[in-house]
């Protein structure tokens, strides 16, 4: 299993190719791309572009863990803004086939608890069509675990009625924001994992999850400071039970990348060196 991690690219902050030969520095066996805008948007990159870049990673021993394409917003709950982003998650889809890859990690958006809202039905309908898309690419569009719990999450994908919606586990956004056990989530979606975050972290206060990501949607809310209610960590730092959601992980059959993203810290170059040592240690 230690062959299988993964680093985010835009961790390190110093550009793609150079991101890519920091991965394979730190020792990781694949990378994550970040695929929205500037030099990796769909729209800049060629099919001249694609080749070479798909080469490059190959001449620094790695693969392609999956894609990152998260438009940012409130996802697919707004039914205005599905139209532009439907297409430009399609072309996503295209980019990371053409690179030789087949997952694409995304925010969908928070998921009511009323799977027959009309807001329930926006979001069912956006990932049916992409999710459509992706299946007959052999590839999968895969959601980002933490606006919802497990359970519920679960629900929605079984009533999507396509197999090209999957599930990106990150278990320290279930640990900050829900407060739900990885460990127990992983049993509720095995049959969808795809890939996972390693990331870690700690919950401050309870919040409700919409709250929180709404934040994010909206680019901050004022009066609201994300610090009084989660933190995110290094690796081993947090509450999230490696061993034990690992664990978990090999039981279900997951054979997948453990991809490490670091999105705050003063040196993330350090935390991805330290995350791929603590990941070694105990896959």
């Amino acid at each position: 299993m230690s062959n299988r991690i993964g680093v985010m690219v835009d961790s390190f902050k110093v550009g793609v190719k150079e991101g890519i030969k920091k991965a394979r520095e730190v020792g990781a066996s694949a990378i994550q791309l970040y695929a929205v805008s500037g030099e990796m948007d769909p729209d800049n990159l060629d099919q001249n572009g694609r080749k070479e870049l798909a080469k490059f990673i190959k001449a620094n021993d790695l693969e392609i863990a999956a894609v990152c394409g998260d438009l940012g917003g409130h996802g697919f709950e707004r039914k205005e803004d599905n139209e532009w982003k439907i297409e430009k998650s399609k072309k996503i889809v295209d980019l990371t086939n053409d690179l030789g890859a087949n997952i694409i990690t995304t925010h969908i958006g928070v998921i009511p608890e009323d799977l027959n809202s009309k807001k329930a039905q926006i979001m069912a309908e956006a990932c049916f069509e992409l999710g459509s898309y992706a299946e007959k690419r052999d590839s999968y569009f895969a959601i980002e675990t933490g606006p919802e719990k497990t359970s519920r999450l679960k629900k929605f994908l079984d009533s999507l009625g396509t197999k090209g919606m999957a599930v990106n586990y990150d278990p320290a956004n279930l640990v900050m924001v829900t407060g739900e056990d990885p460990v127990k989530g992983v049993y509720n979606v095995k049959d969808y994992i795809v890939h996972t975050h390693a990331k870690d972290g700690k919950m401050i206060q309870q919040e409700d999850p919409a709250v929180i990501y709404n934040y994010f949607a909206e680019g901050g809310i004022e009066d609201l400071r994300l610090s009084d209610y989660f933190i995110e960590t290094p690796l081993g730092e947090g509450d999230v039970d490696f061993p034990s959601y690992l664990d978990a992980l090999e039981d279900i059959g997951f054979e997948g990348y453990f991809t490490i993203e670091r999105e705050v810290g003063e040196n993330p170059e350090a935390d991805i060196k330290k995350a791929v040592k603590f990941l070694k240690g105990i896959l």
